[in-house]
């Protein structure tokens, strides 16, 4: 008897008509001892299950209940009643797993409307919810777009370690690893911990970036990209930020900052452009979601467009290149600034840019997607590259509408005396970064890279908005439940 799922029998149903065929899954609902709505989780849609109750034992009938876990044999026959195709005439049943009645009432199992903070208090859960399936639905398909998209243009996918010794950048207060015992820590002679008597002979931490690595196999593979998670240890409690995130990090030797813009915005429009080819009926669903929340905003506040027509208009549109000086100008001379509404004022050149001035700058001055470049060399990282200004570094951010920064990258700094001098002023250990030193002294090329958080970009995809509800099981301030 041929076994599979549900999503593989309504696209292809037509050639199981009148066949007998096996399918597993979770009941949603059970009406009248007759219709059964089953779901497997391959696809948002329910398959109805016709049950002749006089065909089958009335103990079994009665076990059947809301999220019992069930295998059904029957003949695929086209549907009689209205909302599907097709459905199945059982002809065999059999309870996998039955529930506790009295116990699902307090789970969010129950077929009604939960709240977000609810539904993520039972993350274990969440996953048979038609939300939250159709959500880690989409977040498949964009991780599986982005490994498409890079084996495409013969990048090669390394990993680069979760534990390390370098912070990157300074890029976030980052997470401790030892194996010492908390209660009974070795200590010098100056009273501090001993980290040479730790695991690793010294100080370690989880990563939070795999750029410099992914750096130093672009010298060696010339096209490479990383695809992991990533940590920040910072007291954060926002809708934006997460303890543990992924992260894809592609590094281009040859690349310059305009060629970096340019895959960045490649790279975007392809991974949504494969969204919107292969998740029509998730986003369907969440498309009409992102509507129905859209009228309990104010006016003001709701959006132009639906997520579905959103999607579709950042996939045709070319992205706005507007360097980091004509942005601060935009900015200076807007109403928001003068009549003092931006919480953080732009009153001059240097300033390092908040959400609230990015999304300004994309969903009120140019609506569509902007990409800042060149910006002051006192705000970013030591490794981007000095420009012949002297003051601006080509550095990259993409601005998207609802999110804000969704990319930041770089060209970076090829040259071994320039980088010498900038780690210097900014106080960075170059003894601790010897090997990344040594990239630049032997064969160094202009190179270029970005990094890109992935729930960022599934947040935008699917319309929600707390990154909590894009990332199965989320670490934030305060949780590590499950």
């Amino acid at each position: 008897m041929k076994k599979m799922t549900i999503r593989a029998l309504l696209d292809e149903y037509r050639k199981y008509l009148h066949h007998d065929i096996t399918v597993n899954g979770w009941v949603r609902a059970f009406r009248s001892n007759r219709f059964i709505a089953l779901n497997d989780g391959s696809t948002i849609n329910n398959l109805q299950i016709v049950v002749d109750f006089e065909n089958f034992d009335e103990s079994l009938i009665k076990n059947i209940s809301t999220a019992s876990s069930l295998k059904i044999t029957g003949e695929v026959v086209e549907s009689q009643g209205s909302g599907q195709t097709i459905e199945i005439i059982a002809k065999k049943i059999e309870i996998l797993g039955d529930n506790d009645t009295e116990e699902l009432q307090h789970t969010i199992l129950q077929p009604k409307k939960h709240s977000l903070e609810k539904l993520r208090e039972q993350a274990h859960l969440r996953f048979r919810t038609n939300l939250f399936g159709a959500v880690f639905r989409v977040r498949n398909a964009v991780s599986f777009a982005i490994h498409s998209f890079f084996n495409e243009r013969d990048f090669f996918y390394v990993n680069t370690p979760v534990i390390t010794g370098a912070d990157a950048e300074g890029a976030g207060e980052m997470f401790g690893v030892t194996n010492f015992d908390l209660n009974s820590l070795p200590k010098t002679e100056d009273d501090k911990v001993d980290f040479a008597e730790d695991f690793f002979g010294r100080k370690t931490n989880l990563t939070v970036s795999g750029q410099l690595e992914a750096e130093a196999a672009a010298m060696g593979l010339g096209r490479v990209y990383t695809f992991g998670p990533t940590f920040r240890a910072e007291n954060s409690n926002t809708t934006r930020h997460l303890a543990e995130f992924w992260m894809v990090e592609p590094e281009v030797a040859f690349n310059n900052l305009e060629d970096n813009i340019d895959l960045a915005e490649d790279f975007l429009k392809y991974v949504i452009q494969y969204v919107l080819d292969h998740c029509k009926d998730d986003l369907a669903f969440l498309d009409k979601r992102f509507e129905e929340e859209q009228k309990t905003k104010p006016q003001k506040d709701r959006a132009t467009q639906g997520l579905i027509e959103k999607l579709e208009t950042v996939v045709k549109q070319r992205f706005k290149r507007v360097s980091y000086t004509e942005a601060i100008d935009i900015l200076r001379d807007s109403k928001e600034n003068k009549k003092g509404k931006f919480q953080y004022l732009i009153d001059e050149w240097g300033a390092d840019l908040q959400s609230e001035h990015e999304r300004y700058l994309v969903e009120k001055h140019f609506e569509s997607p902007v990409v800042l470049f060149d910006y002051p060399a006192k705000i970013k990282a030591f490794y981007m590259r000095l420009n012949e200004d002297g003051k601006t570094v080509a550095a990259m951010d993409v601005l998207f509408p609802g999110i804000g920064e969704i990319i930041g990258g770089s060209q970076r700094e090829e040259r071994l005396s320039v980088l010498k001098n900038k780690m210097a002023e900014m106080g960075v250990d170059g003894e601790e970064l010897w090997w990344y030193l040594d990239t630049r002294r032997f064969g160094s090329v202009p190179h270029a890279g970005f990094g890109l958080g992935l729930e960022r970009l599934v947040l935008f995809v699917t319309g929600m908005t707390n990154i909590r509800d894009v990332i199965p099981f989320p670490r934030t301030p305060g949780n590590a439940e499950f």
